[in-house]
């Protein structure tokens, strides 16, 4: 038998601790940070950790420092290669003006999607009222 073994549970995270993570969560936030600690759920502890919201083609960080998340909300966890990290062809921009660029685009999709569910419903359709948040 192979003394190579595969873990598929939340001690495959051993190798990324004091390494640079991006975590996606299921209410789509991006967080950036540092991976210290994890447990048998993969609960995750992050230090020196930022919220980055992307739009279009600028992002803006926001500081959040040590944080704790649940490990059911981890839909996606990567390491970054710090290297290319720099390299992104994307443009920092400050906060507040990213926030309200990310406003403009929710209110944008809400005014959209009722327009599209009116249309639906006029043709006889049943269109559900998901709420936008909890993506999965």
């Amino acid at each position: 038998m192979d003394s190579f073994q595969i873990f598929t549970t939340s001690t495959s995270l051993v190798d990324s601790v004091d390494k640079k993570l991006l975590v996606v969560l299921r209410d789509g936030r991006k967080l950036i940070g540092i991976l210290r600690s994890f447990d048998q759920f993969a609960n995750l502890v992050l230090q020196d950790t930022i919220e980055r919201i992307y739009v279009g083609d600028a992002y803006g960080d926001i500081p959040r420092g040590i944080f704790i998340i649940r490990g059911e909300n981890v839909v996606l966890l990567g390491e970054i290669d710090l290297d290319k990290e720099d390299e992104s062809p994307l443009r920092e921009v400050p906060v507040e003006e990213i926030l309200q660029v990310q406003r403009e685009e929710m209110e944008l999709r809400v005014k959209r999607e009722k327009i599209k569910n009116r249309m639906l419903s006029d043709q006889g359709f049943s269109v559900d009222q998901a709420e936008f948040g909890d993506l999965y």
